[in-house]
């Protein structure tokens, strides 16, 4: 191999040559040297030479008893084991990267999802890897695709349309869909779709509907459930940063809203002026996904965290999907 401009090449030394060159600086024997690195010692003696020749010093004084080290060689080996020493840390690091479920996994996840869901996450990663330095990172969605496609962060637990493949308006973002769960109703005490079963979607075009602020996508699949139920007009008049403000306001008597299964139990328990409601099947739902960038280094690992993580989520209330919703993810990376 050769650096420099094209009218003047130099030659640089091989790994080959800084190990022969490194084994005889250490024996101070060419036999005991080749011996120590495996190598012939025509070959060692070889290979010195070629080093001497690229580097245009002369590196061992050769007598007929022993080996000495130049001047130059003295200086240089030095530089030598520095040199290979970062080669072995280099190929150490390499070694680390290849093996699953370590080093850094910068996770994002959305709010009406990370309260929820993190606790299973986080257990999960600490039984079954604990070598994996997981970071999260909870914002909105706009937010952290663009912080997947910069490469800021490198999967996403967030929520996706369902029935819609792939992550709405970022191409180059494959999807592990986990599970889907239903919404229900959250209303105030003595209201009179509190506590009933089987609420006809129809029943959203007349009801006040508080919605989280706008940029949540909960709120977009909030509006979605209403224009599907026949509702043309902006059901909201109050909105709310995050889902307990929302529930805390709706048991304040301002209107109803709109809960995921997941956050019912942990949002209904700080009111006792609340009652939930279910819809007729099939009820509005919504899915959570694990979302990577297309053609991800890690993308085996995230299909297996994906796997493990539908097995650990099926204790909570919602239908998890079977293995097979990866196969568009795989096609794509």
């Amino acid at each position: 191999m050769t650096v420099g401009n094209p009218g003047r090449r130099k030659a640089l030394p091989s790994l080959s040559q800084l190990r022969a060159f490194a084994a005889v600086a250490e024996h101070l024997h060419f036999r005991d040297a080749a011996a120590a690195i495996g190598m012939s010692q025509p070959a060692l003696s070889g290979a010195v030479s070629a080093l001497e020749e690229t580097l245009g010093v002369t590196l061992v004084e050769r007598t007929t008893r022993r080996v000495l080290l130049s001047p130059a060689g003295e200086r240089l080996a030095v530089r030598t084991r520095a040199v290979l020493a970062e080669v072995g840390a280099l190929l150490e690091e390499a070694e680390a990267v290849r093996a699953p479920f370590t080093g850094v996994l910068r996770l994002g996840v959305i709010p009406t999802v990370a309260p929820y869901l993190l606790p299973t996450v986080l257990r999960l990663v600490h039984e079954r890897y604990p070598d994996l330095d997981l970071q999260v990172y909870e914002e909105q969605t706009a937010s952290l695709l663009e912080g997947l496609a910069a490469g800021r962060l490198d999967l996403l637990l967030l929520a996706v349309p369902v029935g819609v493949p792939g992550v709405p308006g970022m191409p180059g973002v494959a999807e592990l869909p986990l599970f889907d769960e239903d919404f229900v109703l959250v209303t105030p005490l003595g209201h009179p779709l509190g506590g009933r079963e089987g609420i006809p979607r129809a029943a959203l075009r007349e009801l006040r509907l508080l919605l989280l602020d706008e940029g949540h996508c909960l709120r977009d699949q909030a509006l979605d459930v209403c224009r599907e139920a026949g509702r043309e007009d902006a059901p909201v008049t109050t909105t709310a940063a995050g889902l307990s403000t929302l529930v805390q306001l709706v048991a304040g008597g301002l209107g109803c809203t709109l809960l995921p299964r997941t956050a019912l139990r942990v949002e209904t328990s700080r009111s006792s002026q609340l009652l939930t409601g279910c819809f007729a099947e099939p009820a509005p739902s919504r899915r959570i996904a694990l979302a990577l960038r297309t053609g991800a280094a890690r993308a085996a690992e995230y299909r297996e965290l994906a796997a493990a993580l539908r097995t650990e989520l099926s204790a909570l209330p919602v239908r998890v999907l079977d293995a097979d919703a990866d196969a568009d993810a795989d096609a794509d990376a």
